[in-house]
């Protein structure tokens, strides 16, 4: 209120002067009249100087008040300071929530999940990038659409429908290459929000945990049901020396056979769950490679030819037993379904880009290609009766897979109906070396 007095002070000072003025002037016929005149003068003065200084601030209001308000004295310099600082005010809270908005929404676009927010009438309020690739919508062209419109999966949609969210349902999307765990929460008057989650490898491995467990399930259970019925047959049955001794032996080849299905169960369960091998722990590959061949000679007995490298001097970094696992894994699988007379042949080769390749070939009988994309899954067999009649538990090429992969390489397989099969382990650089390479820098270190 400190323009009040001041104001009031000018209009008296104003009038008084314009009072005496007049007063002065028409002194000599009607005093009286002069200094109303006067007076109505000065207040007419005072008011043209307000209204034009309402005006200024009023065509300040009609813009967009980006500049200052006018900076005039009194009420008017008084009423624009109020009107401009109230204005800001205004802009500052409307910037912190337009600026707390842009924050809330970029945490939604970075949530793991598909966020999409649904009005009353289940239109698209907002969605975030995820929930358009999950449900094949375009965050913009897209708002305002009723969801059951452009999501027309009939699970989703009797869902959505039901009104009950209690539990999340699962529905393909567009595409039919992934499987969505959608779920609803109501919110707010009538509004809703929908979250989506890509469970497409969370059901895969619930399934190969499931087909796993069947699989382990069925592989005990044969050797234990013939186990069974022999001990029956001893029990009950008298039986002559040779028939003992027969039936002893198929006993031996069952409980042979399990113990080495628990061997490689136990094996895959060290490598999933034990730390990558270390890159300083170097393992020379001719040793390991002579042990191989010997294993496979003595399963061969003579019944194919087996062609091995001679004094290859190369290191692997890694587990000396996860690499003569893999290794042994290749070439006894290629002796057993390789024909009597055939050839199994065991190459090392440097790469160009300093990588490291142990080539496993046979003259088998192959693979059809669409086998190939599955030889490594667990008791995935091409064909059943001849796995189990040459001793293999479908394990084989999964420890391959998990001992080469945790060496920091691949598995690469090729192979062809007729023409055998060639199973490649490739070591990165980092972990291959020559040990002719190694002495010569130790040679340069003593110098």
């Amino acid at each position: 209120m400190n323009w009040l007095l001041p104001r009031v002070l000018a209009a008296a000072l104003a009038a008084l002067v314009g009072g005496l003025i007049g007063g002065m002037v028409v002194q000599w016929s009607a005093p009286l009249l002069g200094v109303l005149l006067g007076v109505a003068a000065a207040l007419g003065v005072i008011a043209v100087r307000d209204t034009l200084r309402g005006y200024r601030l009023i065509e300040w209001l009609r813009g967009s008040q980006e500049g200052p308000a006018p900076r005039d004295a009194g009420l008017w310099g008084e009423l624009g300071y109020r009107v401009e600082r109230a204005i800001r005010g205004r802009e500052q809270g409307a910037a912190l929530e337009r600026e707390r908005l842009s924050q809330f929404l970029s945490a939604i676009e970075a949530s793991p999940n598909g966020v999409m927010l649904l009005d009353a009438g289940d239109q698209i309020e907002w969605c975030n990038s995820l929930a358009a690739d999950h449900f094949g919508l375009d965050p913009q062209r897209d708002r305002r659409q009723r969801v059951t419109n452009l999501v027309r999966a009939p699970a989703f949609v009797g869902y959505l429908q039901a009104g009950r969210f209690s539990d999340a349902v699962l529905i393909p999307d567009p595409r039919g290459q992934r499987t969505l765990s959608v779920l609803v929460r109501d919110y707010g008057d009538d509004l809703k929000l929908v979250l989506s989650q890509d469970i497409t490898e969370r059901e895969r491995s619930d399934g190969m945990r499931r087909d796993f467990v069947a699989n382990v399930s069925h592989e005990i259970r044969t050797p234990l049901t013939v186990l069974a019925g022999f001990i029956e047959t001893l029990v009950n049955l008298p039986l002559t020396d040779v028939e003992r001794k027969r039936v002893l032996t198929l006993m031996t080849q069952q409980a042979d056979r399990m113990a080495t299905l628990v061997s490689d169960l136990l094996t895959l369960s060290q490598l999933e769950g034990s730390p990558r091998p270390h890159t300083d722990r170097w393992i020379a590959l001719a040793p390991l490679l002579a042990q191989v061949q010997a294993d496979a000679r003595v399963l061969s007995a003579r019944r194919h030819t087996l062609v091995f490298p001679s004094d290859i001097e190369v290191q692997i970094a890694g587990t000396q037993t996860e690499l003569l696992s893999a290794i042994t894994n290749l070439v006894n699988n290629a002796v057993r379904y390789t024909p009597e007379g055939g050839r199994v042949e065991l190459t090392w080769k440097q790469l160009a880009d300093g990588a490291g390749e142990i080539a496993v070939s046979d003259t088998g009988l192959g693979i059809a290609r669409e086998h190939l994309p599955r030889l490594t899954e667990r008791f995935y067999r091409v064909d059943g009766s001849r796995s189990r009649d040459t001793g293999g538990t479908g394990l084989g090429l999964a420890i391959v897979k998990h001992v080469v992969q945790r060496h920091g390489g691949e598995l690469v397989i090729e192979s062809e109906l007729g023409r055998g099969s060639t199973f490649r382990l490739v070591f990165p650089a980092a972990r291959v070396r020559c040990v002719t390479e190694v002495r010569e820098l130790l040679a340069d270190t003593r110098l």
